[in-house]
């Protein structure tokens, strides 16, 4: 049976983009909208083999539709195998904010428990756990360099070899996904909006999803998810971190202007800025969307009828 709405949505987290906050929501509209929440308890394997692919492809396929699929995992081509290719959700954040989230994070876990790091990564060595941000960056360790710190592009670009080589190739390649194959992919730092996005257009998987999201009671374990003992890096090691993933930040600029647009297009005011030289950090945006205003140019509905027929 086709289902008169999409019924096939993967959304391919990006690690430390707020993916544990919108997993929460999803249980809770799973049980209220009835569709199929489907997760992975795989949570660091994201690069797949060609035979894993097509493994996790057929077993996401046969999932009972309408189904929402969750995993961090490069993109993958179902119809390279012969699927069909569902619909695909991201959110994605300043990189240097994600890094550092996620260098804390590995290292201290977060308020849901002090050893929560302990699981997580029980064989860091100590010396390793408590190495100053300043020196790991400066210094050139592993962790704070490439190719790891080419992180975000993957998820979008693909399970090619390339997608894993910061440089430009992998870069226009996640750019191509991102037009072709996602209806969405939002900013954290605007995540209301992106709440208020996905319920216009999908609205059987996440109606009423923004009054959920400001709950109180919801709030109180949103805050479970922030990253503990977290520092700032120095103005000098920031900079060199915003070199070394030059590549990241043209690809978060490119979905930052295509989210602005789409928000104008659905009545959502942006205040669009051009890219500053260097990244701002740490300064908090607001969250709170403004009035709509009138864009009698733009056929929403038509557009939306679109996804509707894939």
């Amino acid at each position: 049976q086709v289902l008169p709405f999409p019924s096939q949505v993967v959304y391919n987290r990006v690690g430390k983009c707020g993916s544990r906050t919108v997993v929460l929501l999803l249980r809770i509209l799973s049980e209220k909208h009835g569709f199929n929440l489907v997760t992975s308890d795989i949570h660091n394997k994201t690069r797949l083999t060609k035979n894993e692919q097509m493994e996790l492809i057929k077993n996401i396929s046969t999932a009972e539709q309408p189904y929402l699929f969750t995993r961090h995992v490069h993109f993958l081509n179902f119809s390279r195998f012969g699927g069909d290719q569902p619909v695909y959700i991201n959110i994605i954040r300043d990189p240097v904010n994600r890094f550092l989230s996620n260098y804390f994070f590995r290292r201290f876990g977060d308020w849901r428990g002090e050893q929560n790091h302990m699981i997580r990564t029980p064989n860091m060595r100590q010396e390793e756990r408590y190495l100053d941000i300043n020196v790991c960056i400066l210094e050139n360790y592993p962790e704070c360099s490439n190719p790891r710190l080419f992180y975000i592009i993957p998820y979008f670009c693909g399970q090619h070899p390339r997608c894993r080589e910061p440089g430009e190739w992998a870069l226009e390649r996640a750019k191509l996904n991102v037009n072709e194959n996602f209806l969405l992919v939002g900013i954290l730092e605007e995540l209301e909006d992106v709440l208020l996005l996905l319920e216009r257009f999908l609205p059987h998987y996440f109606k009423d999803v923004l009054s959920i999201y400001k709950n109180p009671e919801h709030r109180k374990l949103g805050n479970l998810t922030v990253t503990v003992k977290k520092t700032v890096p120095s103005p000098e090691a920031i900079q060199i971190l915003y070199q070394r993933m030059r590549y990241e930040y043209e690809f978060y600029y490119y979905v930052k202007e295509q989210f602005h647009l789409l928000k104008r297009k659905f009545g959502l005011k942006s205040h669009i800025r051009k890219p500053s030289p260097k990244p701002e950090f740490f300064i908090p945006s607001p969250l709170e969307t403004e009035e709509p205003i009138n864009d009698e140019e733009e056929d929403d509905e038509k557009w939306l009828e679109d996804i509707y027929k894939r």
